[in-house]
């Protein structure tokens, strides 16, 4: 580490900000290990996402190796999370919002074709990230929203299913039962499941093509018609053809506020390794936080990771405030290790 990047990295840390991939892998084995990411390569392909993404990317590498295309790839990856009921923080089985409704968001980007796709509030259909992928494939459009999102997705064959489980709706009513100590619901003592998670993957195939791809249930027990950082291009993730990708998890307010993962690959085009790229963005996002959500210290109270490679094949990421993984994987099995954020 040079002493520049050093010194980087130290003021970086006094404001609550660290890296979590310091090195490249060395071993054909996959892995998680640190920045709550999931990635995974081997001499042909690389895939990055979050740390629920950890099956993910394994598929992603799997189908790229394949021959199949990124965007394909990264799809495929985050609907093993959608569609897995206990995964609560995306898809099928995600916590609601205040009125109990299941509210999905997603985005993606095709590197290859330039061209961009988006759901928002969608609900009733299990794999925002498909209809996301619709949306770039067959319409001159970039987001749909709503019932008309909703719409579409079933003039095009999804099917409309009720995406709330009985451990959501459990999940939900324990919050309106403490939510007010004045109202007439009678508290709950059990802990109550709340989420700001969301899936993130991005994937590269061997001659540099690149696909992305984020989504989420949004934040729990948000206000109907809230949406975050997932379905915005730039904030939520972005990718470009000639630099790379990146995603993010965590506060989507914060996140969007500082362009995150357009900031991300700009930083990358400019010559920073993705690893640093990531910490600049949130230097950036410490910078345009707002004072009620700064501690005493200065630093941001909430979390936020992202998630970056580049055409070259390096990846690296960093986290706001607490520990977390990355999950990584070269086409020979997958693993997870925490490093400390």
């Amino acid at each position: 580490m040079n002493t520049s990047r050093k010194s980087f990295i130290k003021t970086l840390g006094a404001l609550g900000v660290m890296p979590w991939a310091l090195a490249q892998p060395t071993s054909s084995k996959p892995r998680v290990d640190g920045g709550n990411t999931s990635i995974v390569s081997n001499p042909k392909t690389l895939a990055v996402g979050s740390r629920n993404a950890l099956r993910g990317v394994e598929r992603a590498v799997s189908m790229m190796s394949e021959g199949k295309d990124p965007l394909d790839a990264a799809v495929e990856g985050v609907k093993i999370q959608e569609l897995d009921p206990n995964d609560m923080s995306v898809g099928y089985g995600g916590l609601p919002n205040e009125h109990g409704v299941v509210q999905l968001d997603a985005s993606c980007m095709h590197g290859p074709t330039k061209r961009a796709g988006a759901v928002g509030c969608l609900e009733g259909i299990k794999t925002p990230s498909e209809v996301a992928k619709a949306v770039l494939e067959l319409t001159d459009h970039i987001m749909l929203v709503g019932e008309d999102a909703k719409t579409f997705a079933l003039q095009l064959g999804f099917e409309e299913e009720n995406l709330l489980t009985e451990r959501a709706r459990e999940a939900w009513l324990r919050w309106k039962r403490n939510l007010n100590p004045n109202d007439n619901w009678l508290n709950d003592d059990e802990s109550n499941p709340y989420s700001t998670g969301t899936v993130h993957i991005s994937a590269c195939t061997q001659q540099g093509d690149i696909g992305s791809i984020t989504t989420t249930s949004g934040l729990s027990y948000k206000i109907p018609g809230r949406v975050g950082d997932s379905p915005i291009i730039g904030a939520g993730q972005y990718c470009d053809q000639r630099v790379g990708s990146a995603g993010s998890t965590g506060r989507g307010e914060a996140n969007i506020m500082a362009c995150g993962s357009f900031t991300v690959v700009e930083r990358m085009r400019s010559g920073e390794s993705p690893e640093q790229a990531c910490l600049s963005a949130l230097q950036r996002v410490v910078e345009m936080t707002e004072p009620r959500l700064l501690d005493e210290n200065g630093k941001p109270r909430f979390n936020l990771n992202y998630y970056a490679l580049n055409v070259q094949g390096e990846f690296g990421g960093a986290t706001m405030l607490k520990p977390s993984d990355r999950a990584l994987d070269n086409g020979g099995g997958t693993s997870a290790a925490a490093e400390p954020g």
